[in-house]
């Protein structure tokens, strides 16, 4: 991501990398360790992105967003709400409310974190993003204070009774992104390693 947001031109699509971490939890430059309570065997990594800490794992959507802020005339703040009202579409499409939070990132139901966003701005383009729970063991977040906060809970949509895998949860946040963000996705998911990348939005 750092190398691609270096070498970008005026040229270069925007491009949504959608994938699953291993177990991993991760400091944002904001992070703090005593917010690390008890990680046990899981890694504990710093990461260059916005935020405390958080945790990736099997069953939970992490979408990468390389965008040219200054082309598509977008501050960090609209970008942020437009992110976080992507996935509370998705939820509203089931039938299920998701809010934001004042003064803490993400998207909640019933108090309930279900998403998280990091995100790093160089040169006028972000990259980092939001990490989804879709079908995930939650039993990590118990193990940090999640973005910060002592006594978070977490949830899924497994929990919320939406039956999507990985690909499916990616499919429609892809949907929505080009909807909220005005975007045409130029071809279809291509599938290169550990990851799903959409280009050309």
């Amino acid at each position: 991501m750092r190398r691609i947001t270096d070498v970008r031109g005026e040229t270069s699509s925007d491009e949504l990398w959608l994938l699953e971490h291993p177990r991993v939890f991760t400091l944002g430059q904001a992070g703090r360790t005593e917010h690390v309570l008890n990680p046990g065997d899981i890694p504990v990594v710093n990461s260059d992105r916005g935020g405390q800490v958080t945790y990736h794992g099997p069953g939970q959507l992490v979408v990468y967003v390389l965008m040219d802020l200054r082309r598509r005339r977008l501050g960090v703040r609209q970008l942020v709400d437009g992110l976080e009202q992507c996935v509370i579409d998705m939820l509203s499409e089931q039938g299920i409310v998701g809010a934001r939070r004042k003064g803490a990132p993400g998207v909640y139901v019933s108090a309930k974190k279900i998403c998280a966003l990091g995100l790093r701005i160089r040169n006028g383009c972000s990259y980092h993003g939001l990490a989804l729970n879709v079908s995930m063991d939650l039993e990590p977040f118990d193990r940090i204070d999640p973005c910060g906060y002592r006594g978070l809970e977490v949830t899924c949509l497994r929990d919320l009774a939406i039956p999507w895998d990985l690909d499916e949860a990616g499919r429609r946040f892809t949907t929505a992104f080009a909807r909220q963000f005005a975007y045409r996705v130029a071809g279809d998911a291509r599938t290169t390693g550990p990851l799903r990348q959409i280009e050309s939005l």
